[in-house]
C-alpha cells in the first residue's frame, strides 16, 4: 500500500479513487454501539454513527472533513432535551442528603456570568421546544420559568439555592412532554 502511495503524483495522492484503486482490504469500523460504519455510502464520504456523514473533499491542503448532521426524530430531540434538562438541573446528589442539583448551580455560582451562561442553555432548550412544535402559551410559560430563574440566580447564594430547589429547565421540559402527549403530531 505504501509503495502505491509513494508512486502516486501529488496531485492523485489525496483523490478518493486513486487511493481506494491502490489500497487492500480494509477492517471493519465499529462504532460505540456496535454498529458498522460503512466507508462508501451514496453520496461518498463514510459514516459516523447517530450523527450522520463526514463529507470528505481533497482540497489543496488535504482531506477536508465537514459534518453533515442527519435530523433528528421527535422522539431523539425530546429524549436530548431531557437529558440536558437533567444534566442543567438534577445530575448530582449531595452526600448525605437527597437534594439534587446540577451544573445549573455549579456554573451560576460564578456571578453574573455564570447565571448568563446557564439562562443561555435553558433558552436554548426553550428554542428546542418551539422547533418541536410547541404553541405560544406553553413557550410562553417556558420563557417565564427562564426569566425566574434567570434573575432571582442573580442574587449572590440566595439565588444560587433557589436554582437548586426551582429545577426551571427540568419544569419545561415536563410542561413541553405534557403538551406533546396531548398532541401527538
Amino acid at each position: 500500500m505504501w509503495k502505491a502511495m509513494r508512486s502516486m503524483s501529488n496531485d492523485n495522492l489525496f483523490e478518493r479513487d486513486a487511493f481506494r484503486s491502490r489500497a487492500s482490504a480494509r477492517a471493519k469500523i465499529i462504532d460505540q454501539d456496535g454498529r458498522e460504519i460503512h466507508m462508501d455510502p451514496p453520496g461518498g464520504g463514510f459514516e459516523a454513527g447517530a450523527f450522520g456523514a463526514f463529507r470528505q473533499s481533497a482540497g489543496a491542503s488535504g482531506f477536508e472533513f465537514t459534518a453533515a448532521f442527519q435530523p433528528l426524530t421527535r422522539e431523539q430531540r425530546l429524549a436530548r432535551l431531557d437529558a440536558i434538562a437533567k444534566l442543567l438541573d438534577v445530575a448530582f446528589v449531595v452526600p448525605g442528603t437527597n437534594i439534587r442539583y446540577g451544573i445549573d448551580g455549579l456554573i451560576g455560582l460564578v456571578p453574573v456570568i455564570g447565571d448568563i451562561i446557564t439562562t443561555a442553555f435553558s433558552l436554548w432548550l426553550v428554542r428546542e421546544a418551539r422547533a418541536l412544535g410547541a404553541p405560544w402559551h406553553i413557550t410562553a410559560r417556558m420563557l417565564s420559568n427562564v426569566a425566574v430563574d434567570g434573575v432571582v440566580g442573580l442574587v449572590p447564594v440566595a439565588g444560587d439555592a433557589f436554582d437548586v430547589m426551582f429545577r426551571a429547565n427540568m419544569r419545561n421540559v415536563r410542561m413541553l412532554k405534557r403538551w406533546l402527549d396531548r398532541h401527538p403530531r
